[in-house]
């Protein structure tokens, strides 16, 4: 017993942890310093068991009834069980004995957070930076308050601070990208991420988000540059592998990309979006065997990933397996019934297959979802005009031109459907339009009504624009 209550004696941790659950065993009483219950409760939030560190915290509550850190643990843990009530009891105790304990106003800050009372969550978070000798946290909860406000404005301006703080702050950098991102500033972004990485050039995250921000700029040679450098100081990044082969495959390096994609493997498991990923690089090279091997490995994986379905749908259509690429396409419309590509893709292997009613019905969704789609427009009448539906055609045009006024692809089309239709003036006047919007195109018109290249009124007026 001597032992036990000697001052300034601190158990192992480990045994501490040991003689607690010799004492539950034993149901017994014994004595453990405010330390030693300190290294108790830690050591079961590390093994994710709350009810046992709320268990330890009543024990220690009992044991040291003046020590407001057990109050603070309590309320931490009954915050995770939900009970916010007793969580504010807990905490209104804690603040009676330590007032300047800054955890107090930062766990209450963060139960009004949750509740969506953002000004009080901030008069919280506002005590505990004035209390708290390292402010970086509180910095970023303030900047996650005024982001779920939808001020992201605010929230970067306390974000810096926050790495004005801490530079290794790796939550704040990453909380950083994002508001930029919503902000759709990514110019901003990268002069930030520049200037950082000028004071802190060993930093992975800042390469990486400099990285994201220079692919959301499509420039993508200095995504790459920028992704290999936080490879190099963390060489098992794997989501800087990842992005890096997604930057590769909006080069068309689709060969490089399936070698990067593959060396996250080595530093994580396997997952759907990486198979998927690999599967279409493969599909791209024209590689459909192997495409599709990794397509169903990504829907075996996971079930629910539309693409990898659709993607193994489209390496059927390649071989001109239309029917069964339609079931797959099916499956995948099934888990994302408004993507207007999947639609599309429906379509045109209902077409394929002579199903012309339900292609024109494919068709007629494609453009209600995606309006600005040229090629569905085009398609959508070049049904109807096969099945000698002219004056359809006609107003699927009309309709197409509304809505992408500036598309003279659409112009041209109109001009064959009209002459077709023995609507010469109108074919004129649509022929001009064509040829305002863009002269060079005036192959299309050629290239659907061969005979009009003999058509010497026609030819005249596009001389007159072309020469």
């Amino acid at each position: 017993m001597e032992e036990e209550f000697e001052f300034g004696f601190t158990e192992d941790p480990k045994f501490s942890v040991e003689r607690y659950e010799e004492m539950i065993r034993n149901h017994d009483q014994y004595f453990f310093d405010a330390q030693a219950f300190e290294n108790i409760i830690d050591y079961y939030i590390e093994k994710n068991d709350p009810p046992k560190a709320l268990q330890v915290a009543e024990y220690a509550l009992n044991q040291h009834p003046f020590a407001a850190i057990f109050l603070i643990k309590q309320a931490q843990l009954l915050v995770i069980a939900n009970k916010v009530a007793d969580a504010f009891a807990a905490l209104e105790k804690a603040a009676m004995l330590e007032a300047s304990d800054p955890d107090i106003y930062l766990i209450r800050g963060n139960i009004y957070e949750s509740q969506e009372r953002y000004g009080e969550a901030l008069e919280n978070y506002e005590k505990a930076l004035d209390l708290a000798e390292e402010t970086d946290e509180v910095l970023l909860h303030i900047a996650y308050v005024y982001q779920n406000m939808g001020d992201y404005e605010t929230a970067i301006t306390y974000l810096k601070l926050c790495l004005k703080q801490n530079m290794e702050n790796q939550d704040a950098l990453y909380e950083l990208a994002f508001c930029y991102d919503v902000l759709d500033n990514q110019q901003e972004s990268v002069s930030f991420y520049q200037q950082y990485i000028d004071n802190e050039p060993y930093s992975y995250a800042a390469w990486y988000n400099l990285g994201n921000a220079f692919t959301k700029l499509s420039l993508f040679e200095k995504a790459i540059d920028a992704y290999d450098y936080a490879i190099l100081i963390k060489d098992n990044f794997a989501s800087a592998y990842f992005n890096k082969g997604n930057a590769l495959v909006n080069l068309e390096k689709y060969a490089e990309a399936i070698e990067v994609y593959r060396h996250t493997f080595e530093y994580e498991q396997p997952n759907a979006d990486t198979y998927c990923a690999i599967g279409e690089c493969y599909e791209k090279l024209e590689q459909m065997d192997d495409a599709r091997a990794f397509y169903k490995k990504s829907v075996k994986m996971d079930p629910k990933l539309a693409d990898a379905w659709f993607g193994i749908g489209v390496t059927l259509d390649f071989e001109e397996r239309y029917f069964e690429a339609l079931h797959f396409y099916k499956k995948a419309l099934d888990l994302d019934i408004a993507n207007a590509d999947y639609w599309f893709a429906i379509a045109d292997a209902e077409y394929k297959l002579g199903h012309m009613d339900e292609a024109e019905q494919a068709y007629e969704k494609v453009v209600e979802l995606n309006p600005i789609d040229v090629d569905a427009w085009l398609d959508y009448s070049s049904i109807l005009y096969e099945q000698q539906r002219l004056q359809d055609a006609i107003e699927v045009i009309a309709q197409a031109i509304k809505n992408n006024p500036e598309a003279a692809e659409l112009y041209y089309r109109m001009v064959a459907y009209l002459f077709a239709k023995g609507e010469y003036n109108e074919a004129l006047n649509n022929l001009e339009m064509a040829l305002s919007a863009d002269p060079e195109k005036h192959y299309i018109l050629f290239d659907y009504l061969p005979q009009l290249q003999k058509n010497k009124v026609i030819v005249d007026i596009i001389n007159r624009y072309t020469k």
